[in-house]
């Protein structure tokens, strides 16, 4: 992902190109306008093509800026490039999650997930449990990512089944996922914090549960509370959903040895994109075998054959899967969108590096970084001002990697001549630039999240505690000198 990264190119004379704060901000202000008014417009539905316009524009905005003062309009296309190749695992891995989920839903595998989950929880415990099973399960993948593609679609399943909001329910995983992925040893993120700043993995892991597991637990009374006070008096009986599913799929606890054998390839660090492949290959094999009657009937067929069940195969990978059921409630679990599906999220993710590989290429990321680094100098005001820098290039750059790469490489050396040890800076990386980045819808993270869960990034905001709560911890414990480690002399 660092290949995206660079320094500001320099023009034919041969100085590089310098921009005001104000120029650096220009397309900032103008894109985080544009974008209000286009969602006051469109509302959930700006997410549908007229967002990605709107970053297109304010990559126009920015590459204005940039010619004015100098900037190659040819550079900006090369950052553009690169930015969009650094996305190419994520985007691939997009397409996999579609045809995982098409083919787990015509396995069985979900509604099987969903049927047992329903006996095992109820809503009062259900949100807390959400954060502690996606917890485990992103500790042990070290991906947050994986954790909604597998869990997270089913967790989501069980809630509306429950009558529990899908918008709580993706607040929980997310923030499950998210305090797993901030402390797996797995996570790229984790491991990305400390070389940037210049310390190692586990003493880095170490450091940061200290702010870690305080808002983690905050996060888990906060859930237990809301489901002490969840009302779900005239929803559908689970006991009707129950039967649904066993009157639509063959229901057998054999189709868990999918999800559990995807997960031991992640923990043993298979790479996400063959983990993805193998799952829904398994989850085809699985379909023939437990739902060949559904099979046949996606494929079209009268009966089943080599035709129909590679017809239905291929179409619970590639487009919208529609499984027939007579209960409502059941109509949205028991559909899924495939590889198409993912498209509207790719799109925005491609517009996205756009705009933020413009802001790289005419220095407008790194002045803004520079200024906030300026403004403050005590040391609060250092820890203050990483977070501010992490926060605005999750809203500008769109990638969760150029929000810890960034401030990283520009805040190391104000650290050391705070005398503050290289920890406290990866750890503030962390708890600012990687969780928060779910929280914006044309970040990397926020789409890739809502699209995959299904539930828009606005309606799950407020519910992602443990990603907005974090950054606010790391920032109480620096106001008041809390485990602030200082630099040991040699």
């Amino acid at each position: 992902m660092s290949d995206s990264l660079n320094v500001p190119e320099e023009d034919p004379s041969g100085t590089k190109i310098k921009l005001s704060i104000w120029q650096a901000l220009i397309p900032v202000i103008v894109l985080i306008g544009m974008l209000a008014y286009n969602v006051f417009i469109y509302g959930d539905d700006s997410l549908a093509g007229s967002n990605q316009f709107i970053l297109l524009m304010g990559g126009a905005v920015a590459a204005i800026v940039g010619v004015s003062k100098g900037a190659r309009f040819e550079t900006m296309i090369e950052d553009v490039a690169k930015n969009i190749k650094s996305t190419t695992e994520p985007i691939l891995i997009l397409l996999m999650v579609g045809a995982l989920a098409g083919t787990w839903l015509l396995s069985g595998i979900i509604p099987t997930m969903i049927y047992y989950g329903l006996q095992i929880l109820n809503p009062t415990i259900f949100l807390a449990a959400c954060v502690i099973i996606c917890s485990v399960i992103s500790v042990a993948t070290g991906s947050s990512w994986t954790t909604s593609a597998t869990v997270g679609i089913a967790l989501i399943g069980i809630a509306e089944a429950l009558g529990v909001s899908v918008a709580m329910t993706a607040g929980a995983v997310l923030s499950g996922g998210y305090f797993g992925d901030k402390l797996s040893p797995m996570s790229d993120t984790t491991n990305l914090a400390p070389a940037m700043a210049g310390t190692d993995l586990f003493t880095h892991i170490r450091y940061m549960t200290i702010t870690t597991v305080p808002t983690i637990i905050i996060t888990l009374l906060v859930f237990v509370i809301i489901g002490l006070n969840l009302d779900t008096s005239g929803q559908t009986n689970p006991n009707e959903i129950l039967s649904s599913i066993d009157a639509s799929f063959n229901v057998s606890g054999w189709l868990f040895v999918v999800p559990v054998l995807v997960i031991f390839l992640i923990v043993k660090k298979t790479p996400p994109l063959i983990a993805l492949l193998l799952g829904t290959l398994l989850a085809a094999v699985a379909a023939l075998i437990f739902q060949p009657d559904l099979v046949q009937l996606i494929g079209g067929g009268d009966r089943l054959t080599f035709e129909t069940a590679y017809k239905g195969i291929m179409n619970s990978i590639t487009v919208a899967t529609v499984i027939p059921t007579e209960n409502e409630t059941l109509q949205g679990l028991f559909s899924a969108g495939g590889m198409y599906g993912m498209l509207g999220t790719i799109w925005l993710i491609i517009c996205a590096m756009v705009f933020g590989g413009i802001m790289d290429a005419i220095g407008a990321l790194e002045r803004i970084s520079e200024a906030l680094l300026n403004l403050f100098t005590s040391t609060f005001g250092l820890f203050f001002s990483t977070v501010t820098s992490c926060l605005a290039l999750n809203l500008t750059a769109s990638d969760q990697y150029l929000a810890i790469v960034v401030p990283g490489k520009m805040f190391a050396k104000a650290y050391e001549k705070k005398g503050l040890a290289p920890e406290n800076l990866s750890r503030t990386l962390e708890d600012s630039g990687t969780v928060t980045s779910v929280l914006v819808p044309w970040n990397t993270c926020g789409a890739y999240h809502s699209g995959v869960l299904g539930v828009p990034v606005v309606d799950y905001f407020f519910y992602a505690i443990f990603n907005y709560l974090s950054p606010f911890v790391t920032l109480f414990f620096a106001a008041f000198n809390i485990k602030i480690r200082q630099l040991r002399k040699k």
